[in-house]
């Protein structure tokens, strides 16, 4: 990896980066950048997996929230 980044001119972790994101979202990976186009339909998944990372996120701190909030209240 690390004589492929010299060869493309970029960091060992931004070519880490960009494999993690590639196995994540498949084609699907940096819409809009060079001359991937996605279909419609590809875009409205992409954008729905990006909605639903979100809400997971924002759904496990808010449980977390709760945990601490009730502990603090004993």
């Amino acid at each position: 990896m690390s004589e492929l980044a010299r060869e493309l001119g970029v960091s060992d972790p931004q070519l880490y980066k960009w494999r993690k994101e590639f196995v994540e979202f498949g084609e699907g990976s940096f819409p809009g950048k060079g001359n991937l186009k996605l279909s419609l339909e590809q875009e409205k998944i992409y954008e729905l997996e990006k909605r639903l990372k979100d809400a997971d996120l924002e759904s496990d701190l808010l449980k977390k929230a709760i945990g601490i909030f009730s502990k603090s209240g004993r």
